[in-house]
């Protein structure tokens, strides 16, 4: 069982040996998530005719996907929380490198009335100082003045302190200092939540490693009260298998170790369907893909460079800098949910607030009065009211209409229909630019991509944002409704350690490689794979990859380069310099490699990944006969064409080896597909969905 849980919709698919995967979406509840898995569930096991209590006995395995810590974050409604520093750098989370007034806003940013300062979660009188240094040797300048510490203590549980964070200089090359003050921490304060630097982020940089430790400590009891609660739910319904989170650095891991872990689950959710079609992109040959998940809240973007996933070393999570590498997924306000409106210079825009699934578009009929997406799909005839989610949650046509003529057409002055389309072809092209972003700021074309469309909107859209990119070919998974769930599910367990360990060429040299410590470098990557196993419960199945961060002498940033298994030599560093000059002129263009500057190296890293489940998917039903898979026949708007008699057939239907040309609209149960007027469908053998987006042209 894979389940995700969405701002709108909480998904779910059900995996079975010989047979295909069955899905299912059901309302989020914000106030309680649990109960949205909860009917969830209660879903799936009244489609195999089974009671709750039956059914989740038989799960023998559950994965579950979550924003349940980005959403806290953002809110900034995580646990009260201090931070324990060296003396002299208290500062450093007020400062976050001069960078605190356009996080998250871009480096380009030139309107300086639009910058801000964040919000801190760690109020300057929760910043303690603490008496101790530690040099970049890691030698003790100055010993832990351990009464300091504890009086610190006192004084902020009386606070009203529930969490601490503790991220000491140079912590990263000797911890002594931290893991004493966690001896302290225990005798003092035992029910304190406690995160440690150099355990979260053993990594150079004050700033990011503070920021990693604090937000670590700020979710901790957050994420370890969500993850109880469901917990509690399930086994409270009869289920007593294993049960895993989505890490959102690429894999999956143990429930009891997510609140200990929570910062690696920012972004868990999207994390599962870039794993998802990163497996679906081997299958099927694809070196290169952008993933596009368009849910009710949010359009999430994801990319795929020679088979694998986009993995940032530091990212912004919450107007923050985190040193937690996470598969990178960049996310704008383009979701099914996205309210539409006319600002005060009388320009139509659509996003970034979202209805959500309380009170939900205006054509949900649950007290939503603003126009969304969605409500733009029903108007101009791509959904069909009657049968949204199978026929289970019907829609109000009526309502949706209202919702666009009060808020969009009479301010612009034009009909309900024009309005509706202008609401759709806002959204397209906002969502056709951040695939060309996502791909042009990292030194590729985007017409060498094929996109791979999924999430409850994303199908419905995909076909007019991915011939805005100019991308000729597009993809639907047969698993696109939940597809961030099937991710959940068949994502392997994942862990990866890391340490900073200095090792620098010399300017000029003829032989970098020459001037590298070859035998500590793998000596290095030998203890964090022992580490990887270990935390990996020492399976025999765990299979290892391991990661050099290199860059110019003097530059700020790094790139990954993966370290061949085997004994590392002189040579095999040699080829890894090469590599490493190869992808820095992919990005940066041909002669800006800089090695006469010297090379240094300051990261190892080493990941463990073991297979979770074994499960043999069946073939999905259907037929060829495309006419046997035939509904009927509606007008449907489509940008530039206007209303257009447009063939409606049923998804599940379809099977390997049907085509047909567009205009067409594909219904299923959980998302509605469109193929455009010059656009082509075929079936795949494995059930995907392939449009040929070039059209005629």
């Amino acid at each position: 069982m894979g389940t995700d849980v969405g701002g709108t919709f909480t998904d779910l698919v059900v995996l079975q040996d010989g047979r295909a995967p069955r899905l299912y979406k059901s309302p989020t509840t914000p106030d309680d998530r649990s109960e949205g898995v909860i009917a969830a569930l209660r879903l799936a096991a009244e489609s195999y005719g089974r009671d709750l209590p039956s059914f989740c006995a038989d799960i023998v395995y559950f994965a579950h996907g979550t924003t349940a810590a980005t959403n806290a974050l953002i809110e900034r409604k995580g646990a009260p929380t201090a931070l324990l520093t060296t003396r002299g750098f208290t500062d450093t989370m007020l400062i976050q490198r001069s960078m605190t007034s356009w996080v998250g806003m871009g480096a380009a940013t030139g309107h300086y009335s639009r910058r801000r300062n964040p919000g801190q979660i760690v109020p300057r009188s929760r910043l303690a100082a603490v008496t101790e240094r530690i040099d970049s040797s890691g030698v003790q300048v100055v010993a832990l003045d351990e009464q300091e510490v504890r009086a610190t203590l006192r004084r902020l549980r009386e606070d009203g302190v529930e969490a601490l964070a503790v991220s000491l200089l140079w912590s990263f090359v000797n911890g002594e200092h931290e893991a004493a003050v966690a001896r302290i921490v225990q005798e003092e304060w035992p029910e304190a939540y406690l995160t440690l630097s150099h355990e979260v982020a053993p990594v150079i940089g004050e700033y990011e490693r503070s920021a990693t430790t604090v937000v670590n400590s700020y979710l901790g009891p957050v994420i370890r009260d969500y993850v109880a609660n469901l917990e509690d739910r399930l086994r409270g319904s009869g289920f007593t298998g294993d049960f895993s989170i989505m890490d959102s650095g690429g894999g999956v891991m143990r429930a009891e170790d997510a609140a200990r872990r929570s910062a690696s689950m920012l972004t868990s959710g999207p994390a599962g369907g870039v794993l998802a079609s990163t497996a679906l992109a081997r299958r099927l040959g694809h070196p290169h893909v952008i993933t596009s998940d368009m849910g009710g809240t949010s359009f999430d973007v994801g990319l795929i460079i020679d088979g694998e996933p986009v993995v940032e070393r530091v990212s912004e999570v919450g107007d923050l800098h985190l040193a937690l590498p996470r598969i990178k997924v960049t996310a704008i306000g383009a979701g099914g949910g996205s309210i539409a409106g006319v600002d005060e210079s009388g320009v139509l825009v659509v996003g970034p607030e979202s209805a959500g699934s309380v009170p939900g578009p205006a054509c949900y009929a649950r007290g939503g009065d603003r126009p969304t997406v969605t409500d733009a799909d029903v108007v101009l005839g791509v959904i069909d009211p009657s049968r949204f989610l199978g026929g289970r949650m019907p829609l109000d046509r009526s309502l949706a209409e209202k919702a666009i003529r009060e808020h969009v057409a009479d301010p612009l002055g034009l009909t309900v229909e024009e309005a509706a389309a202008g609401i759709k072809r806002v959204a397209d092209n906002q969502m056709a630019d951040l695939l060309r972003k996502v791909t042009v700021e990292q030194g590729h074309d985007p017409r060498d991509f094929v996109v791979y469309a999924y999430g409850g909107a994303g199908p419905t859209h995909a076909y007019a944002y991915t011939e805005a990119a100019g991308i000729a070919t597009l993809v639907v998974p047969p698993t696109s409704t939940v597809h961030s769930a099937y991710g959940t599910v068949t994502s392997d367990r994942y862990r990866a350690v890391q340490t900073t360990e200095v090792h620098r060429t010399p300017p000029g040299a003829s032989d970098p490689a020459a001037h590298l410590d070859a035998e500590r470098i793998g000596r290095t990557l030998d203890e964090l794979a022992a580490r990887c196993r270990e935390d990996l419960d020492g399976d025999p199945r765990t299979r290892l990859s391991r990661i050099a961060y290199l860059k110019f002498r003097r530059q700020s940033h790094e790139l990954p380069v993966a370290v061949p298994v085997g004994e590392v030599t002189t040579e095999v560093l040699r080829d890894l310099i090469d590599e490493f000059r190869t992808v820095y002129e992919r990005i940066y263009g041909a002669g800006t490699a800089l090695l006469g500057a010297g090379v240094e190296l300051h990261t190892l890293r080493v990941e463990g990944r073991v297979s979770v489940t074994e499960v043999t998917e069946g073939d999905y039903p259907g037929t060829r006969d495309v006419e046997a898979a035939r509904i009927c026949e509606r007008d449907v708007h489509f940008p530039g064409a206007g209303r257009v008699p447009t063939g409606v057939y049923r998804g599940e239907d379809l099977g390997a080896g049907a085509a047909l040309r567009g205009p067409a609209i594909l219904e299923f149960a959980g998302t509605t597909v469109v193929i455009g007027p010059s656009q082509s469908l075929t079936v795949d053998r494995h059930s995907n969905l392939v449009i040929d987006c070039k059209g005629d042209a």
